[in-house]
């Protein structure tokens, strides 16, 4: 029997669960929308109730005692008191008007409805986890803590890394208090150095952005901006606009007092409409992301004198911003940058159990070490079995020692292939596990992806995932992104070898894949680079636009039946269609 630490991230979007043991190892962690299918699990729990009883039956049976360590205090900011006292926590109140204007680049109605849907996340915490346990474990011993939002994002960053020390930047939409954190990370203990206070959020302005540009912040399109900015120049009338808006003030952000308003209207008069052309919306695009490295920079060049530390945790929903994570050690005077593998929210149910376990005094010799994405949920055998048993006309092949050749072979001949082993990938990017790979040599595999089998927009790239060793060959300045967390620069002579992970400006979003990281995902790159010279496949996550990666064998043969894709392996199994062109 053992003690058990729960993670919950409990914010209304991006819900997540982690399960950390007495010995601090992590046993499990995903984000809720896997098992939901829903992108975003927006407003849902993350113990969700028939769910949460096949993870705790599967990593917490016979628990001596249970910790629910959640993502937010419990004590509530002062000011969603207020408005919640008012009655502007309601469907009603949203609507109430001649209310004084916040000086933020979004509405305030939907600042409240943000507030209302995480006032009313929180209290809904651990309802459906406590109500299983009762159930199945009526006798254990069960506590609950709560953190500090941000301590939680910065927790996941720095028990995650391969530092012993480190300075931690949580750099987010907003927190209890503010938008930004920061902290020295020093053999397991983190002190905080400074957290902001206000509305003032390079969050909430890069998802000003995403809407100006025609997009949706609350179904996760910044990704677009970041895709869509390599198509487009600096604008600079918007650029003086956004400077005048929002500027970097030590750790701190200043915001116009006098004129935001007459800012913001400027500002709005960018917002992009259906018949404007793309290219607007490019330049839009290119002058935000171009306006957010600016204002990073400073941050972390400010972080890093106060700090003098040479390594750098970045955590935060700007950690996802990989277009500027690969210009850190360039930009700055950090020699290192570690972004863990859920830098936004799902991963802060991580950083929760985490604190909790370290609550108590940890005397630990191991070294620290990079923690493995691979924690989520497995394709049961089951589920597999039933496959066989009912199918009536897939190929389905059972090739447990030559799996890795085969699948080579097939995507060096331009097959496109959904890729699904062991556990799922902790956090938004697919490592290996829940991926769909190509050949990278063509560039015309980029159009066939993303119309035939993603369903998106032209401009979305895709990720080259390399093997460690070649990486220096194939990229400028190459640095490790274990996670897909670097874009980097493609070299030259390079970019036509994998035309097809090549994006518009030259750069690549790469995963780098090591043998002891990933043993078969290597092993099929090796085969790959051995049939065609290449060490390097064109790696997208399994799903189509608009839905989260797969979580079950249906949704993986849901995805392989209704696109594209020529090939779909599930462990050691090689599936193909009826008359598949491939042979």
């Amino acid at each position: 029997m053992k003690k058990y630490y729960i993670g919950l991230s409990v914010t209304y979007h991006d819900p997540g669960l982690a399960i950390v043991d007495d010995n601090g190892e992590v046993l499990f962690a995903e984000a809720t929308e896997r098992y939901l299918q829903s992108k975003r699990a927006i407003n849902c729990e993350p113990d969700q109730l028939n769910w949460i009883s096949d993870v705790l039956d599967s990593y917490c049976s016979f628990p001596s005692e249970l910790v629910i360590a959640t993502n937010w205090r419990k004590k509530r900011p002062h000011y969603e008191r207020l408005i919640s006292g008012l009655g502007l926590l309601t469907a009603k109140g949203l609507l109430k008007k001649d209310l004084k204007k916040l000086r933020s680049p979004l509405e305030n109605y939907k600042l409240h409805h943000m507030i209302a849907c995480q006032h009313s996340s929180y209290l809904k915490t651990g309802l459906n986890l406590v109500r299983r346990l009762k159930e199945f474990h009526p006798d254990c011993p069960v506590s609950f803590l709560d953190f500090d939002h941000h301590l939680t994002h910065a927790a996941m960053a720095s028990y995650s890394s391969p530092f012993s020390n480190a300075a931690c930047a949580v750099i987010d939409s907003y927190g209890e208090n503010g938008s930004m954190a920061f902290y020295r990370y020093h053999h397991g203990k983190l002190d905080r150095i400074h957290e902001t206070r206000g509305v003032g959020s390079l969050g909430f302005f890069y998802m000003k952005i995403t809407e100006l540009c025609g997009f949706d912040w609350l179904k996760g399109e910044e990704w677009k901006v970041m895709g869509l900015a390599a198509y487009g120049k600096l604008d600079q009338k918007l650029y003086d606009l956004l400077k005048d808006t929002l500027a970097v003030d030590g750790f701190d952000f200043a915001v116009q007092p006098q004129h935001f308003f007459d800012l913001l209207e400027a500002l709005n008069a960018y917002q992009q409409k259906e018949e404007d052309a793309l290219k607007k919306a490019a330049d839009l695009a290119f002058t935000g992301q171009y306006f957010f490295a600016e204002l990073m920079t400073q941050i972390l060049n400010h972080l890093k004198a106060v700090t003098g530390e040479d390594n750098l945790v970045l955590a935060g929903g700007c950690a996802l911003n990989s277009s500027y994570n690969g210009q850190i050690t360039e930009r700055t005077g950090f020699k290192q940058a570690h972004i863990p593998s859920a830098p936004a929210d799902d991963g802060t149910a991580l950083g929760a159990a985490w604190l909790a376990y370290h609550r108590k005094p940890v005397k630990s010799d191991k070294p620290p070490q990079l923690l493995t994405p691979y924690l989520g949920s497995r394709i049961s055998n089951e589920a597999i079995n039933r496959l066989i048993q009912y199918n009536r006309s897939l190929d389905i092949r059972h090739l447990p020692d030559s799996l890795c050749e085969e699948t080579a072979q097939l995507l060096a001949s331009g097959a496109i292939v959904g890729w699904v082993q062991d556990r799922a990938e902790f956090g938004p990017r697919s490592l290996g596990n829940r991926s769909i790979l190509a050949d990278p040599r063509g560039s015309g595999m980029k159009d066939t992806i993303n119309q035939h089998i993603k369903f998106r927009e032209y401009f979305r790239p895709f990720a080259p995932s390399v093997l460690h060793e070649y990486g220096p060959e194939y990229f400028e300045n190459y640095q490790e992104s274990p996670y897909m967390d670097k874009t980097l620069t493609i070299k030259p002579a390079m970019r036509e070898r994998i035309a097809a992970t090549a994006h518009v400006d030259g750069t690549g979003r790469l995963q780098t894949v090591k043998e002891h990281w990933n043993p078969r995902f290597y092993r099929l790159i090796s085969h790959f680079h051995a049939f065609t010279g290449v060490p390097v496949l064109l790696n997208t996550s399994f799903n189509v636009m608009g839905k989260p990666l797969i979580h079950s064998l249906e949704d993986a043969v849901s995805v392989f039946l209704t696109t594209g894709l020529d090939a779909l392996v599930i462990d050691d199994y090689l599936i193909t269609k009826p008359h598949d062109r491939i042979h």
